[in-house]
């Protein structure tokens, strides 16, 4: 079953995930709610529609704007329709030992 691990913590594990681009998106359910914080921040993919974020925190550490999700997928990305994904590679890792691969937007990597 894939795990979304974050500083050594399950943060999420589902069958039901939804893989795009060889990353998971993990059922909105799925998730850890004592970890998500709210965040405003948003960003745009060209064809899966405007990204909304939520931090991580637990314990005394943070990841700000670590998981995002898109409530209103564009045409021919509803597989990822309220599915959230985590960035930060090293350290945001699917169970299955892979690790979940950042994106770029614009010329800044994700951290």
């Amino acid at each position: 079953m894939p795990k979304a691990i974050w500083n050594d913590v399950v943060i999420a594990e589902s069958d039901d995930t939804v893989v795009v681009e060889n990353n998971h998106y993990f059922p909105r359910s799925s998730l850890r709610e004592d970890v998500l914080r709210p965040s405003g921040t948003t960003s745009v993919c060209p064809w899966k529609g405007t990204a909304s974020y939520y931090s991580l925190e637990l314990d005394g550490a943070a990841s700000a704007d670590a998981v995002w999700f898109y409530p209103q997928p564009m045409d021919g990305a509803e597989m990822v329709g309220h599915a959230l994904r985590g960035r930060r590679p090293g350290r945001y890792r699917c169970g299955c030992d892979d690790v979940v691969t950042g994106a770029t937007t614009g010329s800044q990597p994700w951290r």
